[in-house]
């Protein structure tokens, strides 16, 4: 299948890709919730606009935006990384079993129907956006992280609803940090390193699942779209960064509760066009 597109919509398509990864980085650093819930939304439409049929947009999204994740997350991390707040006794802890969850995760979501794919990443970016929204820093649910089968059983979670959703695991990982008694930026700057545990693991699944699809647009690997790996992952790795040196100067709350909005607003586009 070719892009049905014409030489006229080629800029706007690159200059959509250029600033969905802009954006993706700086947010992904920012907030330790991993650039993908802006690039799922902006790959998912941008595809349409090529062409591609519903169903499989839906996985090509989700798993290029994983595939992107490797840079950002390693770009992050390691800015975090020398501003001293990365816990790498967390780290070598908990990303075995997140990988793992990853593996899970993609396995289920190459076997579903791109409307599921749609659902899952609405409902959990709605979750997402509820807890920037009215979640409190001083919420705790234990004095500290589980350890043991609770370590793997929660880690194992987060991998796997990351990347069914195509997501880092930051969303996810900063919740759960934060709920067990670790300060907000050591979460995010931890759980920054979550996203490359998802993203390897979740992306060579998805190359795997999606060998002999079918609508496929060109110069894909299964699911994961080469050239949108390429421009995205260039850039989100320019602007992540960008985004972790911000999160340990600005007094984040008014900013998180404006982004909540524009996550709420995200949720229920895909959830009407997966409903619909």
């Amino acid at each position: 299948m070719n892009f049905p597109i014409i030489s006229g919509d080629l800029p706007l398509f690159l200059l959509a890709l250029a600033g969905a990864g802009l954006f993706a980085g700086l947010i992904g650093g920012l907030f330790g919730v991993g650039g993908g819930i802006v690039l799922v939304p902006a790959l998912y439409h941008v595809m349409g606009v090529l062409g591609v049929e519903d169903d499989v947009r839906s996985h090509v999204a989700v798993a290029t935006s994983l595939s992107t994740i490797i840079a950002t997350s390693w770009r992050s991390l390691a800015t975090h990384a020398k501003a001293g707040a990365v816990d790498f006794a967390v780290l070598k802890g908990w990303t075995p079993w997140i990988a793992a969850g990853a593996v899970i995760g993609a396995l289920i979501a190459g076997a579903v129907d791109g409307d599921v794919l749609l659902i899952v990443f609405g409902a959990g970016l709605l979750l997402i956006a509820a807890n920037m929204a009215f979640g409190r820093e001083s919420w705790r649910v234990a004095s500290d992280l589980p350890t043991g089968a609770g370590r793997s059983a929660v880690a194992s979670v987060i991998g796997a609803l990351s990347a069914i959703m195509g997501i880092g695991g930051g969303a996810f990982g900063v919740t759960v940090m934060t709920l067990c008694g670790r300060p907000i930026h050591q979460a995010v700057a931890t759980a920054s390193g979550f996203g490359a545990a998802i993203a390897v693991p979740a992306a060579l699944v998805n190359m795997a699942t999606g060998w002999s699809a079918e609508g496929l647009p060109p110069f894909s690997i299964g699911y994961v779209n080469l050239p949108g790996f390429v421009i995205l992952a260039a850039l989100t790795s320019i602007t992540a960064p960008m985004g972790a040196r911000l999160a340990h100067r600005l007094d984040r709350v008014r900013l998180k509760q404006a982004f909540a909005v524009f996550l709420a607003a995200t949720s229920a586009n895909i959830l009407w066009e997966a409903l619909r």
